[in-house]
């Protein structure tokens, strides 16, 4: 139990300086807790060596899963950073000073909590590897959740999933998100966990052998068409992913497609796309359930293709065809780039991680704050816009954090094609405010899919959004009724005020 070598055998390419600081942090963290025990009487270094496991699953490297070990140190066992940065160097302790300040978050919708998250955005916009091993730490808690009071398992499974998961998921790292929301599941709609078993339990035996069949007969065709070098897999639905989609649809699981999918592994881009001709020539896609997510990935990194089809013996399902570099992207999104050593692997492709370097070692600030100003340069709209955030106060603020960046997302283009990530429901107006607020603020009309369009219209995913400007043309009360976004409202209300004066 709590071998070291269990996460030795999780590193790739470990050099001897990786296995020794690894060791050197799981020693010293042994010693420095020695006697504190968990709730569930486990010696507390057990939570401290599952965290650094779950960071090395992700595929992370020496430093962060060291940082792991010690994250709690500072805290809990009274170890100061200046020890820490002797026996571990400056970017060791700026990871677990980064976890430290997070602290202990009481989910209360107080303004000491609204304090904490605010720490936690800019914590993230700083270096994504503080976030990471926050994630880790809250995983380990959630699968130990049931040693703690039943207020407290409430308390601390709403807050995973409202607030850990999603960032999960926009960071694009769906094993975490997937396992986050299962645990949380149980403990904030217990009924409905049970009920979703069931369900999942009975379906996933029916599509199988739909799956089994069509497995057998697509690897014939493949092999006709001489593509060899290929693997497949199945995955199936999440509890909570599966409850979010029956909710969308009443409760029909008939019309849910996706309980089970098979995913088809190839070399390259061009392989997926000679796999989707092969499967379409065979088997007939149903209409509009063709999603190219390699041609427009989705904001957080996520790329393949996905068709649904008849399989012939009356049954309907997903494939999924992607590059086994974007099957490592789909499960563990941002993780599967950060080198600790190297910053972003050279071979990365994928557009909507590149801002990745900039906040990685060597550009993350350990004590230098031009550097850390510089950092975030390159950081996604919407990380950016969390920490803008830090500039909003009171109770409201947790409501709109939810509300702004974590509920369903739809991507509206651009003349240009540049995608604009948006909460469902937005307007004209939102996009124009997201685009630039010059542009909000002297906004005078706007085409949406080519068609002159009211500046109230609701957009849809996949709208094409185009906007006039006047130099005369000034924000009305009316358009405070007419967004969805928190900072569309924020700037509406500040240039109204100008106005005013």
């Amino acid at each position: 139990m709590n071998d070291i070598k269990e996460i030795i055998s999780l590193l790739q390419n470990p050099t001897k300086e990786d296995i020794t600081l690894i060791q050197k942090a799981h020693d010293f963290v042994q010693k420095a807790h020695e006697g504190h025990v968990r709730n569930n009487d486990e010696p507390y270094f057990s939570h401290l060596f599952s965290t650094a496991k779950n960071i090395a699953e992700l595929g992370m490297g020496a430093t962060t899963i060291a940082a792991g070990f010690l994250h709690d140190s500072i805290e809990d066992a009274k170890v100061t950073p200046k020890e820490i940065e002797k026996e571990f160097g400056k970017e060791i302790l700026f990871l677990v000073e980064g976890v430290t300040k997070l602290g202990k978050i009481k989910y209360r919708g107080t303004t000491r909590y609204n304090e904490s998250l605010r720490k936690l955005f800019m914590a993230m916009s700083q270096d994504i590897r503080v976030l990471i091993i926050k994630l880790c730490d809250r995983l380990h808690n959630m699968q130990t959740l049931e040693y703690v009071s039943k207020e407290k398992q409430l308390r601390i499974a709403k807050e995973t999933l409202e607030i850990y998961a999603p960032i999960a998921y926009r960071l694009g790292i769906k094993k975490l998100q997937r396992d986050l929301e299962d645990l949380a599941f149980a403990y904030v709609y217990p009924k409905d966990f049970e009920e979703i078993k069931k369900i999942l339990k009975n379906k996933k035996e029916e599509v199988e052998d739909h799956l089994e069949k069509f497995e057998k007969s697509l690897k014939k065709e493949l092999a006709k068409n001489n593509i060899t070098n290929f693997h497949i897999d199945h995955r199936v639905k999440s509890l909570f992913s599966l409850y979010k989609k029956l909710q969308k649809y009443e409760g029909d699981v008939e019309i849910i497609y996706d309980i089970s999918a098979l995913r088809i592994i190839v070399p390259e881009i061009p392989d997926c796309y000679k796999v989707l001709g092969i499967i379409h020539g065979m088997w007939r896609p149903l209409p509009g359930r063709i999603k190219d997510y390699i041609a427009s990935p989705k904001l957080n990194g996520y790329r393949s293709i996905h068709t649904t089809i008849f399989t012939g013996d009356g049954g309907i399902i997903e494939v999924q065809i992607r590059t086994e570099d974007m099957h490592k992207e789909a499960e563990f999104g941002i993780a599967s780039h950060v080198s600790y050593k190297y910053g972003l692997k050279e071979k990365t492709t994928n557009p909507n991680l590149v801002w990745l370097r900039n906040i990685l070692p060597g550009r993350s600030s350990l004590d230098s704050k031009s550097d850390s100003e510089s950092s975030t340069n390159d950081v996604p709209g919407w990380i950016k816009e969390l920490v803008e955030y830090q500039k909003e106060a009171g109770e409201e603020f947790l409501d709109n954090v939810k509300n702004d960046f974590f509920e369903e997302r739809i991507f509206v283009f651009t003349p240009i094609g540049d995608v604009i990530d948006l909460p469902k429901d937005s307007s004209v107006i939102d996009f124009a405010y997201a685009i630039h607020t010059d542009i909000g603020n002297h906004m005078s009309g706007a085409k949406v899919n080519g068609k002159f369009m009211a500046i109230d219209t609701i957009l849809r995913n996949g709208d094409r959004v185009e906007i006039e400007t006047k130099k005369s043309a000034k924000p009305s009360q009316r358009w405070l009724e007419s967004c969805k976004t928190t900072l569309a409202k924020r700037h509406i209300r500040n240039e109204l005020e100008n106005n005013k004066k």
